[in-house]
């Protein structure tokens, strides 16, 4: 049976003590960013309605044309550095600090979850602020509107944004990593993501082998949330920071960064597919 709750007045909602689940995951799409400010990928607005992506965003626009593609991601820097977490990323870092388990899988690449101070963050599609080298090594971190360098120190190769482009294969180690953390959940909380589009189509269906509770937000159904145990249709900055319990979010309060430094070297497409 699933009980679907549609809150026109937020103080309404009933909270959740987040006391009873051992372990937390939340899956977040382009609706948690965009909340923020971040451009989507699609429809209206979006980057890809007015930018050609295989100009920008494929492998072969960056063999022809590397330093084009990396002006064009510092241009996207700069724009997600003008904007700020809202209180639904607040949210959810005060939680993890006053939970022991609480895991963060995005499909979103801005950064803005760490930037709230949230920490074991999966990034299925990588990261803005990060680059790597065809010639292997770990990913480099490079906070800012600009990039620090083009170039490999090592090999003097172009160096590329860390994420995932029209035709690239999501990471598979990073894959594992989320689908071991939602297999083991026994509370997930879908934010702002259609999720139609696997592999996150099937990130539901891997929590419920574990019977979690499962918890839609998002202000419009979609074709998966039949799946779920309870729909919230409101925006996540509204019902993140009523969802739980006022006491697991008690404690100090931790500053915003305006820029994301955080350590996370998890690699790996949104609006929920590809950037």
């Amino acid at each position: 049976m699933v009980v679907v709750i549609f809150f026109v007045r937020y103080q309404n909602m009933e909270a959740i003590d987040s006391g009873q689940y051992e372990h937390i995951v939340f899956f977040t799409g382009a609706g948690m960013s965009a909340e923020s400010g971040v451009p989507t990928y699609r429809g209206r607005g979006g980057i890809w309605s007015q930018y050609r992506w295989e100009e920008y965003a494929c492998r072969e626009a960056f063999d022809r044309d590397p330093e084009k593609v990396l002006k064009f991601h510092e241009m996207r820097r700069k724009t997600v550095l003008a904007c700020n977490p809202h209180e639904g990323h607040v949210s959810i870092a005060s939680l993890q600090k006053r939970h022991p388990r609480v895991t963060v899988v995005t499909q979103n690449i801005d950064g803005m979850h760490q930037r709230a101070g949230t920490r074991n963050v999966i990034e299925l599609h990588g990261s803005l602020w990060r680059l790597r080298c065809p010639c292997g090594g770990r990913p480099e971190e490079d906070i800012g509107g600009k990039y620090q360098r083009y170039r490999c120190k090592k090999c003097g190769g172009w160096l590329r944004p860390d994420i995932v482009w029209f035709g690239d294969m999501l990471d598979q180690g990073v894959m594992e990593e989320a689908i071991a953390m939602i297999r083991s959940c026994d509370l997930f909380v879908s934010v702002g993501t259609s999720g139609v589009v696997y592999p996150a189509a099937g990130f539901p269906r891997l929590a419920k082998e574990n019977h979690a509770w499962c918890i839609e937000i998002n202000p419009e159904p979609n074709g998966l949330s039949c799946l779920y145990d309870q729909a919230i249709r409101d925006m996540a900055g509204k019902a993140l920071p009523g969802l739980f319990d006022s006491s697991s979010l008690q404690g100090k309060n931790y500053p915003l960064h305006k820029h994301g430094i955080y350590q996370n070297t998890n690699r790996g497409e949104s609006s929920d597919d590809v950037q």
